[in-house]
């Protein structure tokens, strides 16, 4: 089949790197690793993976909580913000990513 659509996208720098990365050793290139994409979802009918939201914990789920049961963890939050306990979001990424 002729080749004759031109798709445009913007996505962020560091994915893409990853992605040509990965495709690199496969030795795909991107533009065959985005029709491979655009033939499975044509194919299924949908997206080729599951696409879901993350298990959140039940004892940190705001949608199982009561309202007392949350007003008292953001009351906690806030005591704990208060007394300097806490963790720096760029220094709990970090170490989110040096555990991986």
């Amino acid at each position: 089949m002729e080749k004759t659509a031109t798709l445009n996208l913007r996505v962020n720098p560091i994915t893409k790197q990853k992605a040509e990365t990965v495709l690199k050793q496969l030795g795909i290139p991107m533009s065959v690793a985005m029709e491979m994409y655009l033939n499975q979802i044509a194919m299924v009918g949908g997206i080729p993976f599951s696409v879901t939201l993350p298990k959140v914990p039940e004892s940190i789920n705001a949608d199982l909580m009561s309202d007392y049961e949350l007003e008292m963890k953001l009351r906690q939050g806030v005591l704990d913000a208060e007394n300097g306990n806490y963790t720096d979001a760029e220094k709990a990424f970090q170490l989110k990513r040096s555990q991986r």
